[in-house]
């Protein structure tokens, strides 16, 4: 048993490994074609590590792609490609932040107003990620068009509420919702060396996964859930309702994905504008496909991520393009999910050549009289 613990972490970390390795060696090649040296981009990223402003914003910008890939993960646990997780979180913390700036919330105790910013943006999330749930278990569309269509719609919704005849105040130049006062902002975590701090909601982003790893391993929902995915036949004869299950995903995933905004809008913008950084839906998706979709690998991988967007900004000061951390983010996503697949495989062979083996030392039993 330890001998097969053993290889099964060995295998487990060949592919997320050898996608990093393999990105590392296409970037460094394309630093010497065009004239840059590998060693100093590596030096350049080292040394941000030694800036606390780095860190902090590293951590920050992981806690909403840790988010982001539960929120991917949980539909993948079905089967299910909820592209739509970036128009889920954003449509949902525009809501939540001109509800959380409406000026009758002013009144009430701060704990009150932040839960209730946070339900509102699970609710919404919920709300736009059930749309392509329901579509799909009453008329079959694919979770994949219909998220990438209800994506356009959020886009064009949020262009349309951001407005100062709607939801919107203008400012100078800029038109955002309006300011969440102290008593809706959740306080950050200092961290030495740094005037920026580390948004306090980094501990709901931890509740979160202990909860996503909870409910798949330790709950009947769970289990139904991963059946479902692995054998939508084999989960009916189970008496497990295939269309509930996709559902329930859906209305999970989407409930996370709301949530996603949450530390940037109570811990750092406490407004919604035209700035809100985009594309995190998108990340989330490659930072599920590195960290396998399991909790502890989702933290690594969103802390790589994190980080490798908090460095960037350093190569530029080191007369290095800075687009050299976008196209290692990509070639590690094509890279992985080509190393799981060459994974899979390898595996089944060694199962295989097991139970060929173990068939072979079963002594057939002689029969008396023959």
């Amino acid at each position: 048993m330890r001998r097969l613990s053993l290889r099964a972490v060995l295998l487990g970390l060949a592919a997320p490994v050898g996608a990093l390795v393999f990105a590392a060696a296409v970037c460094s090649v394309i630093l010497v074609v065009t004239g840059h040296s590998p060693a100093d981009v590596v030096d350049s990223m080292s040394a941000s590590l030694d800036r606390p402003r780095t860190t902090v914003i590293a951590v920050n910008n992981a806690t909403n792609y840790y988010l982001a890939a539960v929120a991917v993960a949980i539909g993948f646990r079905m089967n299910l490609f909820n592209i739509g997780v970036d128009g889920q979180y954003r449509l949902a913390a525009m809501l939540s932040a001109a509800l959380a700036g409406a000026s009758f919330m002013d009144g009430l105790p701060s704990v009150l107003r932040v839960a209730l910013t946070m339900i509102a943006a699970v609710l919404v999330g919920a709300f736009w990620a059930g749309i392509a749930g329901f579509l799909k278990v009453t008329r079959g569309v694919s979770e994949v068009i219909s998220t990438i269509m209800l994506n356009a719609i959020a886009t064009a919704l949020v262009a349309f509420l951001l407005n100062p005849n709607r939801l919107a105040v203008l400012e100078g130049n800029d038109i955002h919702t309006p300011t969440i006062t102290s008593g809706g902002q959740v306080p950050g975590i200092p961290y030495s060396g740094s005037s920026t701090e580390v948004h306090g909601l980094i501990l709901v982003a931890v509740a979160i996964g202990v909860l996503y790893w909870f409910v798949l391993a330790r709950t009947r929902f769970g289990f139904d859930l991963k059946a479902t995915g692995l054998s939508e036949s084999a989960a009916v004869a189970s008496g497990v309702s295939v269309k509930k299950m996709v559902l329930a995903s859906m209305l999970l995933s989407g409930a996370v994905a709301g949530l996603v905004g949450m530390p940037e809008l109570l811990g750092g913008a406490h407004s919604y504008s035209l700035n809100f950084p985009p594309g995190i839906g998108f990340i989330g998706i490659a930072v599920a496909l590195l960290g396998r979709n399991h909790p502890i690998g989702m933290a690594f991988a969103a802390l790589l991520w994190g980080y490798l967007d908090a460095s960037s900004n350093g190569l530029d000061v080191a007369g290095i393009p800075k687009e050299i951390v976008a196209i290692m983010q990509g070639v590690i996503v094509l890279s992985v999910v080509v190393a799981y697949e060459l994974v899979r495989r390898y595996r089944v062979r060694l199962e295989q050549r097991e139970v060929g083996k173990a068939l072979g030392t079963i002594k057939v039993p002689e029969v008396v009289g023959s």
